[in-house]
C-alpha cells in the first residue's frame, strides 16, 4: 500500500533522466502470465531511449535499477496496475487498484500522475479524533489510517478538566470552567491543524463525542475543510477499525467536493479568475496562481518548455526540457504549491479543452 509519505518523496525527486513505467496488470491467472513480458518490453523501450540519448556508462545505474525492478516483482500477486520508478539512486514499484494505460516516461521528475489519480479517486484526507487523552490526527487513504506523530500531535489536554483538576469553592461553576477549558484546548488543536492545511489542504473527518464535536465547531477556522463527522467515543478504537468506520463517511463527502469544484470553476470563469486549456493552465501554475486544478482522466500533452519555464513549445522528445506529459508536471506543481486536484470523466471539461484551473484570489 502506497503511503502519503512515499508519494511526497516521489514527487520531490529531481534528476534527469528519471524513468517511469506504467502498465496494466492482472490479479488472476492465466491473464497475469503476460504481465512480466509486457513489463520487460516496456523496460526495453525505456532502455533503448536512454541509450539513444546517453552513453551506456552514463545511464548504467538507471538501467540496473529498472531491470532489477522488473526482475523482482511478484507477478503472481498483482492488482490492476503497476508503476515502476527508476533513477540513478532510486528504484520503487507500486501496485495500483485500477487499470492504467501502458506508457514510458523519461523526464526530470517521476510521472506520478497515476498515483495522484489513485489518491484522488480515493483521496487522502485527515481524521481528527477529538479527545483529551489524547487528540490524535491520522492521514488517511480509503480505510487505511496512518497516525501523524509529528509534534504537536498527539495532543493531551493538560489544563483544567483535562490533566489538571477543576477548581472548587463557593461561587465556582466547575462545568463552565471545564467547558471553557475544552474550548481553549480545541482552539489549540485547530491552530495545529491550520498549520498543516496551509502546506497541503485536505478534507477532514471529525471524530468524537457530540460535546467535543460541538466545541470544535465553535472554535475552528477550518470548518470549510470538514466533509463529515463520526459521533462517538473512539479513544480505544484501533486505526484499522476506525478506518472502516470513517471511510463511508468520507466517500459521501468526496463526491460533493468534486461537484463543488465544477461549480467553483463556473463562478471563477464568470469572474475572470480561471484558466482554460493547457497553455493558460501551465502559465497559471508557473505563477503559483492555481488554487484548484480540474483535469480529464485521459488528457495528456507532450511538450517542450522554455528555458524560463513559463511557456510550452512543440514537443521534441529530447533533453530535460522535453516533457512526455506536461499535464503531469502541472499536477505536480499545483500539489507542491498547496492546491487541490480533481479528475473527471472524458468530456466533462470539453468547454475548457480538457483542463482548467480556478485561480487564487
Amino acid at each position: 500500500m502506497l503511503s502519503l509519505s512515499e508519494l511526497r518523496k516521489l514527487r520531490a525527486h529531481r534528476e534527469y533522466p528519471s524513468v517511469s513505467i506504467m502498465l496494466p496488470t492482472h490479479r488472476t491467472a492465466p491473464a497475469n502470465k503476460q504481465d512480466s513480458i509486457r513489463a520487460k518490453n516496456l523496460s526495453k523501450q525505456a532502455i533503448d531511449r536512454l541509450h539513444g540519448e546517453f552513453s551506456k556508462r552514463e545511464v548504467a545505474a538507471v538501467v540496473k535499477n529498472l531491470e532489477g525492478l522488473v526482475r523482482t516483482q511478484d507477478w503472481e500477486h498483482m492488482l490492476d496496475g503497476l508503476c515502476l520508478f527508476a533513477g540513478r539512486e532510486k528504484a520503487d514499484a507500486f501496485k495500483l487498484p485500477f487499470r492504467v494505460k501502458p506508457r514510458v516516461v523519461i523526464d526530470e521528475t517521476f510521472a506520478t500522475r497515476d498515483l495522484v489519480f489513485t489518491m484522488n479517486r480515493a483521496p487522502s484526507y485527515l481524521v481528527l479524533v477529538l479527545s483529551e487523552k489524547p487528540t490524535r490526527l491520522y492521514e488517511a487513504w480509503t480505510s487505511v489510517l496512518e497516525e501523524h506523530k509529528v509534534k504537536p500531535f498527539p495532543m493531551i489536554h493538560k489544563s483544567r478538566g483535562g490533566a489538571s483538576r477543576l477548581p472548587g469553592g463557593k461561587g465556582v461553576n466547575p462545568s463552565a470552567v471545564r467547558d471553557q477549558s475544552h474550548r481553549e484546548f480545541f482552539r489549540t488543536v485547530d491552530r495545529a491543524v491550520a498549520a498543516l492545511q496551509s502546506v497541503s489542504r485536505r478534507p477532514i473527518i471529525l471524530v468524537g463525542v457530540e460535546r467535543y464535536l460541538a466545541f470544535y465547531q465553535e472554535v475552528t477556522t477550518n470548518m470549510e475543510s470538514v466533509v463529515g463527522m463520526l459521533a462517538g467515543n473512539h479513544d480505544m478504537t484501533s486505526p484499522s477499525e476506525l478506518g472502516k468506520l470513517v471511510w463511508p463517511v468520507f466517500q459521501s463527502g468526496a463526491t460533493i467536493r468534486r461537484s463543488k469544484a465544477l461549480t467553483q470553476l463556473d463562478h471563477a470563469a464568470g469572474a475572470k479568475q480561471s484558466a482554460s486549456g493547457i497553455d493558460q493552465v501551465w502559465n497559471a501554475a508557473f505563477e503559483k496562481q492555481v488554487r484548484t486544478l480540474l483535469v480529464e482522466v485521459d488528457f495528456e500533452y507532450p511538450a517542450d518548455v522554455t528555458p524560463e519555464g513559463d511557456r510550452l513549445l512543440s514537443y521534441s522528445g529530447k533533453g530535460a526540457r522535453s516533457l512526455d506529459d506536461a499535464v503531469d508536471e502541472v499536477i505536480e506543481r499545483v500539489l507542491s504549491d498547496g492546491g487541490e486536484v480533481f479528475f473527471y470523466p472524458v468530456g466533462t471539461l470539453d468547454l475548457h479543452r480538457q483542463i482548467a484551473a480556478v485561480k487564487r484570489k
